[in-house]
């Protein structure tokens, strides 16, 4: 079965993130994506976890079905879902980790939440920090349950994450110790990086890369994702993700399909620079600089390409053949949004967006698989034309930096798009 599974988000619990967050919120937009499995997020929070349980009904083993959801045409299911901040000091520097953890089922994050709650205070905030290490935090979720599953969250991103510049390690050992590396088998990308980026690091080829869209608001759900051809259960999905490692990938390529991702340049923090001072740099003109800020001649805020760079042991042209593919995709309200010129906000985007949706099923449909003269047809040439560059990456991209999100344009300046063109 073909499966679009999103594994991390977050609940209106979590620090800034939007109030509509509910459950059924959440399972109305995954039919709008096109998303089949979408983690819960957050059930470490007490609030959310009750909402969770009052809302949910077990499906097939390890996942759930919202209870008023009456549609057996499109499949939806939860699988339970959090993000854990772990803040302190190691080899005498501060670290700052998240980790995406993944629970079988509502008992075992039960025993979870007792025993984290011994370790901060959980009501707090639904991504918790607490002062544990990614050893000691390992240690204690495997000794619950081996089911579990950690997963480092969006590994280069440079204040929280395991290669992080600010508060990251150099290798994944250093950071999971030679005990728990064993058991970590998938990392995920974020949002400004791609899995052609992570393959240049060897250290990562006894892991699969998955991709999550790390939302704080219900119709940001899905703009990274993951395709696997698997059976709908908690055991299923992760096997599926474990046959993305490249020994595993060489002997069966059927169950993990691609992944779904940003293009990486319109991540927060791919390129390095400084948001106050409006300074966006390459890695190879901020070394130049010794990585100081032109203008207020600070250190810089080191991105995800410039890490990279340091600890990459391949070449940036590097293709790994045993890894599942990647698709880059422009969330479809933006793509809108240039076509109609306004914000992806505005009504008449939200309009258009919906009456799409009602045509072509979902939204990730429509930007992989819709054929371009039929929303030429259902909508305009100028629609058609692009979603045609953005499936072939034909774009004008200002990277992001130090927290600004990167600026896409579809058409040049002036550019008059005409039916008088071709789409082929």
């Amino acid at each position: 079965m073909k499966l679009i599974a999103d594994f991390h988000i977050h609940s209106r619990f979590s620090r800034a993130t939007a109030h509509d967050i509910t459950v059924e919120n959440l399972n109305l937009w995954m039919k709008k994506k096109g998303i089949n499995v979408l983690g819960t997020g957050d059930f470490t929070h007490p609030q959310w976890l009750k909402e969770l349980k009052e809302n949910l009904d077990p499906a097939e083993p390890g996942l759930y079905r919202y209870k008023k959801d009456d549609d057996l045409k499109r499949i939806t299911r939860f699988i339970l879902s959090t993000e854990i901040s772990c803040i302190y000091s190691q080899g005498g520097k501060t670290r700052r980790i998240h980790h995406l953890i993944l629970a079988p089922s509502f008992e075992v994050v039960d025993k979870i939440n007792v025993a984290l709650s011994w370790q901060g205070n959980l009501t707090s905030d639904g991504r918790p920090i607490l002062g544990l290490s990614t050893i000691e935090l390992s240690k204690l979720l495997f000794t619950i349950s081996n089911e579990i599953v950690v997963i480092p969250a969006h590994i280069w991103t440079p204040w929280f994450s395991l290669f992080g510049s600010m508060s990251g390690f150099d290798s994944f050992e250093e950071c999971f110790g030679k005990e728990w590396t064993p058991k970590i088998f998938a990392i995920e990308t974020g949002l400004s990086s791609d899995p052609q980026m992570n393959w240049r690091l060897s250290q990562l080829d006894n892991v699969a890369i998955i991709s999550n869209s790390d939302s704080h608001s219900v119709p940001k759900i899905g703009r990274e994702a993951n395709v696997f051809d698997t059976e709908l259960s908690f055991n299923s999905l992760m096997e599926a993700i474990k046959s993305g490692i490249p020994k595993n990938y060489q002997k069966d390529k059927s169950k993990f399909l691609f992944t779904i991702e940003f293009f990486p340049e319109e991540g927060k923090y791919h390129y390095d620079g400084h948001r106050l001072c409006n300074v966006v740099l390459s890695p190879q003109e901020s070394k130049k600089l010794n990585n100081i800020c032109p203008k207020c001649h600070r250190p810089l805020t080191i991105g995800v390409m410039h890490r990279v760079e340091d600890l990459a042991d391949r070449d940036e042209n590097y293709i790994d053949p045993n890894r599942p593919p990647f698709k880059k995709l422009v969330p479809l309200e933006e793509i809108l949004a240039e076509v109609l010129k306004t914000s992806p906000q505005s009504k008449k985007v939200q309009t258009e967006f919906e009456r799409l949706i009602a045509i072509f099923d979902s939204e990730l449909k429509i930007l992989l698989n819709a054929d371009l003269k039929d929303i030429e047809k259902e909508s305009s040439f100028e629609l058609a034309e692009a979603i045609k560059r953005v499936r072939e990456g034909k774009l004008n991209i200002r990277p992001g930096f130090d927290g600004e999100y990167g600026k896409i344009k579809i058409f040049s300046e002036n550019e008059v798009v005409s039916s008088n063109s071709t789409l082929f």
